[in-house]
């Protein structure tokens, strides 16, 4: 049976109550450099069950009259085309994406800042592009040597030639598409722009992970060091924070070795340095608000050996170095877990070794496997949707919801006129089948009905599934892992 392992509305609450604190520290204005993703923050959401994935964004629409968004993307990643591996597309589309989900739950967009700007071209048209959509545009330029030459950095040829970017409200939130866009670089510019102007103002960093109040290798940071395996973090102990105050806190590698570059900065910019610590600059509350410790080790475990499987899937596909599965497999050693302490990896595996074809297994709430198996009508992953919807919503499992005459038609036009090879339905067909169904057999519809009761199920196939399936079951909020192998013994596949 599932958890609650952390209390959401207690977060929200404590954590724009501290921002609001933070603000105050520094007399009425704070740039607040936001890490990770605000919007449909999933991996938090299963560490910390309960953690709604829209947390950070209410968190900040209780202090929407207050606050602003600056967007930072990088000249180069503009250049160079880079997309999020999680949605696919472009740094830039995502900066169109991210100014119409802030501006439609009514936040402040006050600006576009373009990092790394040396004269790119691509990165010109696409500031030309945003102005005349109405947006401002701001550059910040390559600053030699940086971050460790602080004496040029913060001066007039190192952050005095960067664009001042105007502001209007107390707290200035800098995000970004994704990593290296240059937030902290953006955030400390500010900082001495405004001390120039006289303007009195702050820095902080809201990251969640690692969660600092919570042990080195408790299995919520843990599994923060498996989500980043790809970008060689490290969780470590802040020797600072325990120099300065004899506390041991935990921060991640990458800011503790900058600290001491930041902290000049501040002295070169305030006179002395406002903080003693990484984990000083740091505002994050998750840690107060857990409220079922062994539910979220739990829940991280899991995550871990999702990871691991996603490692293995993407080694496999060529898309990522050997090395990164490896730093996931010490995590599980010292953990003392392997795949085999997640039950549906081994349902599915005995299922598959049953039919000798690909299998799925889910795990419902209450507890319950339910597997699908490949047929002539459907792929392993629809069967098992079936089966998990039919379970949910106490039908017979040897009750034809779809029946034979609707899946064939569907399997003409697939075959002989879309020139696909695969006949059996995908798990979008098959939904748009029972949708179909359901209108002359309440018992479909009512199958539909119970699709919201799958989300945060755990899931495992016996091999990588099609692109549709994956996508299908991680709409359905199903967190789903697959065996590294694939169906077919070919060299080619769909991705």
């Amino acid at each position: 049976m599932d958890r609650l392992g952390f209390d959401n509305e207690q977060y929200v609450k404590l954590q724009s109550q501290n921002i609001r604190d933070r603000i105050s520290k520094f007399g009425g204005k704070l740039y607040l450099e936001f890490g990770g993703k605000l919007f449909d923050d999933f991996h938090a959401s299963r560490v910390l069950p309960g953690f709604a994935p829209d947390s950070k964004v209410k968190m900040l629409l209780e202090m929407k009259d207050e606050a602003e968004i600056v967007i930072a993307i990088s000249a180069d990643d503009i250049e160079r085309s880079k997309r999020r591996g999680d949605l696919g597309i472009t740094y830039d589309e995502d900066c169109l994406r991210l100014i119409d989900a802030f501006r439609g739950i009514g936040l402040f967009i006050g600006s576009v800042v373009i990092t790394h700007y040396r004269g790119q071209a691509v990165a010109g048209q696409f500031q030309k592009w945003l102005e005349s959509l109405g947006i401002r545009v701001y550059r910040h330029y390559i600053i030699p040597d940086y971050p460790s030459n602080v004496p040029l950095i913060v001066s007039e040829e190192g952050f005095g030639k960067n664009d001042y970017i105007e502001t209007q409200r107390s707290l200035v939130v800098v995000t970004a598409p994704g990593p290296g866009s240059g937030k902290m670089a953006t955030c400390l510019s500010q900082l001495y722009h405004e001390h120039k102007r006289g303007v009195s103002a702050g820095y902080a960093k809201f990251e969640t992970f690692p969660i600092w109040n919570l042990p080195l290798k408790h299995p919520v940071n843990l599994a923060y060091e498996a989500a980043t395996a790809d970008l060689d973090d490290v969780n470590m102990i802040d020797p600072f924070h325990l120099e300065a105050y004899g506390q041991t806190t935990v921060n991640y590698n990458r800011d503790v070795e900058i600290f001491p570059v930041l902290e000049a900065m501040f002295r070169r910019i305030y006179g002395e340095s406002p903080y003693k610590s990484p984990t000083d600059m740091g505002v994050n509350m998750a840690g107060f608000c857990i409220v079922d410790d062994e539910a979220c080790r739990a829940a991280s475990r899991q995550e871990i050996i999702r990871r691991y499987y996603a490692a293995a899937c993407s080694v496999r596909q060529g898309l990522s170095d050997a090395a990164e599965l490896r730093r996931i497999e010490l995590l599980m050693n010292s953990m003392d877990i392997g795949p085999e302490d997640r039950p549906v990896v081994a349902a599915a595996l005995k299922r598959a070794e049953e039919t000798e074809n690909p299998a799925v297994a889910i795990e419902l709430h209450d507890g319950r496997i339910i597997t699908g198996k490949t047929s002539s009508l459907l792929g392993a992953s629809s069967a098992c949707l079936m089966n998990a919807l039919k379970a949910l919503a106490g039908i017979d499992k040897k009750l034809l919801l779809i029946t034979p005459n609707i899946i064939q038609p569907i399997q003409h036009l697939k075959v002989e006129h879309l020139g696909n090879r695969n006949p059996r339905l995908h798990t979008d067909e098959l939904l748009i089948a029972l949708s179909i169904c359901a209108v002359t057999n309440p018992m479909a519809g009512y199958a539909i009905d119970q699709l919201d009761k799958l989300r945060g199920c755990e899931a495992h196939s016996s091999v990588i599934l099609s692109h549709v399936d994956a996508e299908l079951f991680k709409k359905l909020g199903v967190n789903i892992s697959f065996e590294p192998r694939y169906q077919a013994k070919k060299l080619f596949h769909k991705k």
